[in-house]
């Protein structure tokens, strides 16, 4: 069977990235910062998938922060967008198939596929909000659409596992002056960072332990940028995280090895 080339679109809340996609071969490829309001989104949006654009492109898929429905999305925290349809959006504006889908689905897919190809796990993206996507006997579960918002789960007094996690750099600001990648903090010798960083792990071993507790999985999946430090940051969370279960075994946590998950989960969409 030929593999057909599609359009791929990982909408994040920082960075916009399209490619040219090919099985999983990435032909081509651009990122740029995501502007502010939602007209010049979408005009970057609409540019990026030009740039690499081809004649033979037969479907464009796309992973957009949620929660979103039928292409639809709702209520970004992420984003400017309040029930906007994206699908049809970008279906005038191409005259091609458009696929829609949550950007942590489409990552769970790419794991399932390509990645860890497990048969039940969870993945969580730590990027500008938290996402997740859940796989349940090698099917994404999507319940009645909007199944896998598991960065709001709560954790204390009605906070939810993402405001625990956006508040890393609420604190990096108050103390620092600037906002602060994890790698940063933890080369940091400075008091104050150690503590910011023991309190965001332990906010996400409880939120972890929490979903271990629903899903039991076979494994857990982190996604992010906060990847390149390795297992420091890992091992931090996987302490917090242990320490909060209440099945006796551990559920293995890694980082996904994918250079490019939420790119080939959206080309999944249309393949």
């Amino acid at each position: 069977m030929v593999e057909s080339k599609v359009i791929a679109v990982d909408l994040g809340g920082t960075n916009l990235r399209v490619a040219l996609v090919k099985g999983k071969k990435i032909l081509n490829y651009v990122k740029v910062s995501t502007p502010k309001t939602k007209n010049e989104i979408l005009d970057s949006l609409v540019n990026s998938i030009k740039k690499v654009m081809t004649k033979d492109v037969k479907a464009i898929g796309v992973g957009s922060p949620g929660p979103l429905k039928k292409g639809v999305i709702i209520n970004s925290p992420n984003l400017p967008f309040k029930i906007f349809d994206l699908k049809e959006f970008l279906k005038k504006k191409f005259n091609k198939r458009v696929e829609v889908a949550n950007d942590a689905d489409v990552v769970a897919l790419s794991e399932m596929t390509y990645g860890v190809k497990k048969k039940n796990f969870f993945i969580l993206t730590l990027g500008t909000g938290i996402g997740g996507g859940v796989i349940i006997n090698h099917e994404l579960y999507s319940g009645e659409g909007y199944a896998g918002e598991l960065g709001q789960i709560l954790i204390h007094n009605g906070k939810d596992m993402e405001t625990y996690w956006q508040n890393l750099r609420k604190q990096c600001k108050k103390y620092f002056g600037r906002e602060m990648m994890v790698k940063e903090l933890l080369k940091s010798k400075d008091k104050r960072a150690i503590k910011i960083l023991k309190e965001v792990s332990s906010y996400l071993g409880q939120g972890i332990a929490s979903l271990i507790h629903v899903f039991d999985p076979e494994v857990v999946v982190l996604i992010g940028g906060a990847r390149e430090t390795g297992n420091k940051f890992l091992n931090m969370i996987k302490k917090e995280t242990y320490k909060a279960l209440m099945i006796p075994h551990k559920t293995p946590i890694k980082w996904s090895k994918i250079k490019h998950p939420g790119i080939l989960g959206a080309s999944l969409l249309v393949k």
